[in-house]
């Protein structure tokens, strides 16, 4: 018997699991503005898709689908739009779900604004030890100065505070936190790392980069419950704005066996691509298997490395070639010598691991780039491993063609370019700006560009990047014509490296990335048609269905 499905009880599909699924009779979703890229980089579109254990049979025309199938479950999409699920290649999961339950000083446009918001935290969580938060920006406050510990005391003088800047590159903490550190004049930077100091010498209350270990090291771990309620609240926010598959930048031991936890009891609805936390001790204990290619019908793999080598932008930890622009005598920070560097990738390459590398300053694109020239020339057919630089931010433009040289996949996230515009030129200068966030220049070579957020660096919404992409423009339309407007993508470009580039970036292209036969049913209904309306627009796309492996995972009804 056929079985018509409504909007109201797509509803209960969201409230009584086993309503529909991938393991029943199979299901046809038709009457759908259907999106999808083809493995030759081609859009297609259609009006129905059939789905039967969970991948993709065919998609095609309602008539078509709904005759040759008709003991499948079925579901009018009403004319919505679907698209593949989308895939956030560079971010941090278990730091999205820690700032849900952290401070967070996201957005705030003042420090005064700021330190009223964290007194009030203050005074609402008398019993908490210490006051843990993230996401201030002293870019955004007047006179962008960076603040000082004696800003902090003002408000929180009797427990110590820690506040991470919005990219996870410094560390704002109060006196009290200083002293339990032992930090002072005497105390010296460390490599990769710096003290922040005022004019006599004193520590300022902002360490950076490696430095920031000195004060976190301090801060009494979470419960397993913190971790579980984070991983929840993390997959939460990924569905419900449409991510159905992330790369989780440093994975640590104790997070990849909570993931395999929650896959093997059925909890988690987004897939995570890991990668391993550095090439160290956590590597050494996690690869000693050997890479992971599929766990959980391919819900999580382990088969890359992450890797810093420099710090942000916006804290002047990224390292240059040249003294930043707006700071003379600062180039900012290598986190490890050449020799050092090649070492690790080297480590990782040579036990069968994808090399996925941080590097945002030109000085760090090069050295790394060196490293992956060294690493070619030592193991053969590392093309095959599809190394990344992670960020690739501000690339000096005669390294930009050795991507290509050295088959490296550029990560880079778009919402980092219109959230950085406001500072970035006054970081590198009128010259050295050609090489930054030089999404065409890339693409125009060959490159292939895998497209994320780095949240909770930024916001979950991959709509935010997708927006950024296409104008390079902030959500009220700034700069007339985008920033920098010769590399602004165009809309299949933009959905392409959220989509199928990012499943190349992660080996999974066969299996991810579009909605074609035998490929995961992994798919989202929107509230708008991403072609068809204006480019201002895209930022304010709503998910209204999240769908992964053909059963329903979130609904906004």
């Amino acid at each position: 018997m056929k079985l018509f499905l409504s909007s109201l009880l797509v509803f209960c599909l969201a409230l009584f699991s086993g309503c529909i699924r991938s393991d029943g009779p199979g299901l046809v979703y038709f009457n759908v503005n259907g999106y999808t890229l083809l493995q030759d980089g081609s859009l297609h579109s259609f009006e129905a898709i059939a789905v039967r254990d969970g991948k993709v049979l065919m998609t095609g025309l309602s008539d078509e689908l709904t005759g040759r199938y008709p003991e499948f479950y079925r579901i009018d999409g009403e004319g919505r739009t679907m698209l593949p699920g989308l895939i956030d290649a560079h971010a941090h999961v278990m730091g999205l779900g820690m700032r849900e339950l952290d401070l967070d000083i996201t957005g705030l446009t003042s420090l005064e604004q700021t330190l009223e918001i964290i007194a009030e935290f203050a005074e609402t969580n008398t019993e908490s030890e210490w006051i843990i938060g993230r996401g201030w920006n002293q870019v955004l406050w007047n006179g962008s100065d960076f603040p000082a510990a004696t800003d902090l005391d003002q408000v929180v003088s009797d427990r110590p505070v820690y506040l991470t800047r919005i990219d996870g590159h410094a560390a704002w903490v109060n006196t009290l936190a200083l002293e339990m550190a032992g930090i002072d004049r005497d105390t010296p930077d460390m490599q990769g790392g710096a003290i922040l100091r005022d004019g006599n010498g004193e520590a300022t209350g902002i360490l950076v980069d490696a430095t920031m270990s000195l004060v976190n090291n301090l801060i009494p771990e979470r419960t397993d419950a913190d971790f579980e309620r984070a991983l929840e609240l993390a997959l939460d926010q990924m569905t419900r704005h449409g991510i159905t598959s992330v790369h989780d930048a440093r994975t640590d031991p104790y997070e990849w066996a909570l993931y395999k936890r929650f896959a093997d009891s059925g909890r988690l609805h987004t897939r995570i691509y890991a990668m391993i936390a550095g090439a160290g001790e956590m590597f050494d204990e996690m690869a000693a298997e050997g890479p992971v290619l599929s766990y959980a019908g391919d819900l999580l793999s382990l088969r890359s490395v992450k890797i810093s080598a420099d710090g942000a932008l916006g804290s002047r930890g990224a390292a240059l070639l040249e003294d930043y622009h707006d700071e003379p005598g600062n180039r900012g920070l290598l986190f490890f010598d050449q020799e050092e560097l090649n070492g690790m990738l080297m480590k990782g390459a040579s036990a069968g691991f994808q090399m996925n590398v941080h590097a945002i300053g030109d000085a760090a694109n090069r050295q790394l780039l060196n490293a992956y020239e060294w690493i070619e020339n030592q193991l053969e057919d590392q093309h095959l491993l599809r190394h990344r630089v992670e960020h690739a931010q501000v690339v000096s433009l005669d390294d930009i063609p050795r991507f290509t040289e050295l088959n490296l996949i550029a990560s880079m996230q778009p919402t980092h370019a219109t959230s950085d515009m406001n500072m970035a030129e006054q970081r590198v200068g009128p010259e050295r700006i050609k090489g930054a966030y030089a999404w065409q220049t890339f693409l125009n070579q060959g490159t292939v560009i895998a497209a994320g957020s780095d949240f909770p660096v930024e916001h979950v919404n991959p709509f935010y990047g997708l927006y950024s992409a296409v104008t390079r423009q902030d959500f009220g339309g700034m700069p007339p014509g985008g920033w920098y407007s010769e590399h602004r993508m165009s809309r299949i470009e933009a959905l392409r490296a959220f989509t199928l580039d990012a499943a190349f970036a992660a080996h999974q292209e066969v299996i991810l990335g579009t909605l074609e036969p035998g490929k995961w049913a992994d798919f989202i209904i929107i509230d708008r048609d991403y072609f068809e309306i204006d480019a201002s627009e895209i930022w304010q796309t709503k998910v209204l269905e999240t769908w992964m492996a053909g059963d329903m995972v979130y609904s906004r009804q």
